[in-house]
Order: structure tokens, then C-alpha cells, then sequence
């Protein structure tokens, strides 16, 4: 009985965690759910162990009964790529960002296939009903190995007349609202964005965003030195996607600076930009490589404004008016640090962040502002939206240079 409330438990909050509808309503509760998730998940090693130290004995029990051992062999893979794949997700940081993007891929894949199988055992073998007039006149499950002749036939209950709703049709309505319910949003999501993930051209196609002039891009933007984006984004929000246009934009750099400056859209896509390659990775395990940022270096945008020497942080703003995030000077200085206007030798999409968006390669992407519209220089420390809500300030890749 625990065994199914465990494995029901991880189901439905494992949907949770990588639905865009649910981490959007969840907010603070999502970090909380997400370590909830991690330590009933771990406790995955008694069933696991559990069926490894009786399958031989019960094997010998399904002789001639090949429907029984493709259930037994179904469960256990079932746990064990769970559980596998879920300890490179939580240690993605030893793990590394290729071997986190496959095990989120099996993590999801194996939720979807066990998921109807989980709630369908979940219901039957836990004693849900458990008072008498909502029984249903089923005889009991057999013991294994014995038959239903040998099952003592129960009497109806409450005189024998038939029960409102019988033990099955309870668990086919249960099950149908169970994937209503808790499938119904994620799952439409889940499955254009991770089976047919979006392309960065069909972004680009659905971008919102109206500023014009478009930037010209450089020789290394187009065609893209690094040959073009390899893998696809998902997209993840705290608020609604914004969408921009001359009226509503600029960006500015203030705080602490020898010099404020404030552009709007024709001025800024008139400095001098740069062309990098770079990988980017998302914190929940997936990764886009090859990407071709063009943009301005960060620390350009720093001496242009000069900083005084009081400054300590660069806080980073996002456009949708919720969002920040914060730098060290240092690390605002690395020099593929880079306040991004092209990928891929086009206009970044609002729905990947655009118009412009911070990258940083050697970090996760939480610190890579979307919608970045203003840099403010400041004394203090600063804690972003996620960090306040339990992400480590630590965002650093495995191997990245730290500074």
C-alpha cells in the first residue's frame, strides 16, 4: 500500500515540476514540492531492493503466467529508470549537462508511459472504500495461486440490491479525472514542447515583438558560425510572455555610474556588437548548444557607463516587471558574458527572451535575464527571483571558471 502512495506521489508531483501551467501557479512552492519530489524519490530503493530480493521466489510463482511477468518486468524497469534517471537530475552538477538533458528526456518519457498504470494500481490496491454500502459486489482478489472457486463468495450488501456505483466503475471514473485533472495542461505541453520541440525558426515565426528597425547582423551571425542552435528551448515564465514595440522599450544602465545612459530601440541597435558561441543549459536539465549570440559584451556596456568604486552588484531587470537577478562585478566582467540582440543572426523572439536577454555560458540559465531592460549598479548584495524562492546563487557549471 505504501509502495502505490509513493509512486502516486511522485507521479503527479513530477507533472507538476515540469509544467509550465503548474510552475507559473506553484511559484516559492515549486522549490519546496521539487525537494519533496527528490527525497520520496530516493525512497524508491526499498520497493526497487524489494523486488530484487523476491524475484526469484516470485518468479517461480508466475509459471505459465506471461501477463503476471510482463507486469513484474514493466514495474521494475519502470522504478529503475526512475530512479536512475532522477539521481543525475538531482546531482546534475556532478552529472553535467549532456547526461542531465538525456535523463530529463527518460525522467518524462517513463512519467508518461507508468503514470496511467500508477493511478489505475494506486486505486485498486489501496483499500479506498471502506465503508459498506460503497463496496461493489466483487469477490476479493485471489491469493496467488489459488482460484476463484476457492474465494468464499461475500453476500451482497444492504440486502443484496445493487450499489450505487460498483469497485470498477469507480476506478474508471477515478482514473479518467485522475488524467483530466493532473494530464490535461501539462500534458499538452509536455508533449509539443519535449516531443515536438519548437525549432528556433518556428519562434521566430510566432515572435511578438514589433521593434523596427531589425539589427543588421554580422558576417559571423549570418550564416552562424556555430553552424546553427543544436537542440530546442523551453520556454518557462514567472508572469505572462510580454511583447514589445518602439513605444514600450529602452534600456538603461544606472546606480552607481559615472554616466546614465537610456537608449530606445534605434540607438541601441546602433552600438557595436560582438559574435560568440556558446552553450546554454536550464537548471531542470536540458541544454541548447552551438548557439550564435551576437550582442554586447557586458563589461562594454560597464566602461561606457564607468563604475564607481562604492559599486559591488549589477542588478539585472526584466522587462515583465517581476523578474531580477544580480552579478558579482567580477562576474559581470567575464567576457562571454553578453547582453544578447540576435541568435543565430536573428532577432531573439520575445518567447526566448527577446528583444535582448542576458547570456551567461558558464552559468545556468536563471541568471540569464530575459527581457533584460535595465542594468543598475549597485553597493548591496542582491538575491533574484529564484534564489529567494530556495535556487542556490551558486549557478555555476560543472568546470566553469569561477570568478
Amino acid at each position: 500500500m505504501w509502495n502505490t502512495w509513493l509512486v502516486l506521489f511522485l507521479a503527479l508531483s513530477g507533472l507538476l515540476l515540469i509544467g509550465g501551467f503548474w510552475r507559473e501557479l506553484l511559484g516559492e512552492g515549486r522549490v519546496w514540492l521539487k525537494w519533496a519530489h527528490i527525497v520520496f524519490g530516493l525512497a524508491l530503493l526499498i520497493p526497487v531492493i524489494y523486488y530484487l530480493l523476491l524475484a526469484a521466489k516470485h518468479w517461480k510463482r508466475l509459471k505459465g503466467k506471461t501477463g503476471q511477468k510482463t507486469n513484474v518486468i514493466f514495474v521494475l524497469a519502470l522504478l529503475l529508470g526512475w530512479l536512475i534517471s532522477g539521481i543525475v537530475l538531482w546531482q546534475f552538477r556532478l552529472a553535467g549537462p549532456r547526461a542531465a538533458n538525456a535523463a530529463l528526456l527518460i525522467h518524462d518519457l517513463l512519467t508518461w508511459i507508468g503514470l496511467p498504470v500508477i493511478i489505475y494500481h494506486s486505486i485498486t490496491r489501496v483499500k479506498w472504500l471502506k465503508e459498506p454500502k460503497k463496496r461493489s459486489i466483487v469477490a476479493e482478489e485471489t491469493n496467488a495461486g489459488s482460484t476463484a472457486a476457492d474465494v468464499p463468495k461475500r453476500p451482497a450488501p444492504y440486502g443484496g440490491s445493487q450499489p450505487v456505483y460498483t469497485r470498477r466503475g469507480f476506478v474508471k471514473l477515478a482514473v479518467g479525472a485522475g488524467l483530466a485533472v493532473t494530464l490535461g495542461p501539462t500534458f499538452v505541453r509536455w508533449a509539443s514542447k519535449a516531443l515536438q520541440l519548437p525549432g528556433t525558426a518556428d519562434y521566430a515565426a510566432g515572435n511578438a515583438n514589433t521593434l523596427v528597425p531589425d539589427p543588421v547582423p554580422l558576417a559571423d551571425s549570418s550564416p552562424p558560425v556555430g553552424g546553427g542552435a543544436d537542440g530546442s528551448f523551453r520556454v518557462y515564465t514567472v508572469t505572462d510572455i510580454p511583447a514589445f514595440d518602439n513605444s514600450n522599450w529602452s534600456f538603461t544602465i544606472d546606480g552607481l555610474v559615472d554616466k546614465k545612459f537610456t537608449w530606445n530601440w534605434k540607438e541601441f541597435v546602433k552600438l557595436q556588437r560582438e559574435v560568440q558561441v556558446s552553450d546554454f543549459h536550464c537548471v531542470t536539465g536540458w541544454s541548447v548548444y552551438n548557439n550564435t549570440w551576437e550582442g554586447l559584451p557586458l563589461y562594454k556596456l560597464l566602461d561606457m557607463a564607468g563604475v564607481k568604486n562604492t559599486a559591488a552588484t549589477v542588478k539585472l531587470y526584466s522587462g515583465d516587471g517581476v523578474y531580477t537577478d544580480s552579478l558579482t562585478l567580477a562576474q559581470a566582467r567575464m567576457e562571454d558574458v553578453m547582453v544578447a540582440v540576435l541568435h543565430d543572426g536573428k532577432p531573439i523572439p520575445n518567447q526566448l527572451g527577446g528583444p535582448v536577454r542576458l547570456v551567461t555560458p558558464q552559468m545556468y540559465a536563471y541568471k540569464s535575464v530575459k527581457w533584460l531592460n535595465r542594468i543598475e549598479l549597485i553597493a548591496e548584495d542582491h538575491t533574484g527571483y529564484w534564489e529567494l524562492r530556495g535556487y542556490d546563487k551558486d549557478a555555476w557549471l560543472p568546470g566553469a571558471k569561477r570568478v
